[in-house]
């Protein structure tokens, strides 16, 4: 599966489940904590969180 792909799994995960995206991608990393607590506080802030994440270019590139 190409990289494109799987960003776009990931990030229609993040849209039903946004931590299931996140672990996905970066698995039970800081992300992911940062991701359940922000979907716990309201659905909404948690899918914003994911896709950002998701999508955002790593330190090094």
């Amino acid at each position: 599966m190409s990289d494109g792909t799987a960003t776009c799994i990931d990030i229609i995960l993040a849209i039903i489940l946004p931590p299931l995206g996140v672990f996905f991608k970066f698995g039970c990393g800081v992300e992911f904590w940062i991701c359940l607590i922000l979907t716990f506080f309201g659905y909404l802030p948690g899918i914003i969180y994911a896709v950002w994440a998701i999508t955002k270019e790593p330190a090094g590139a």
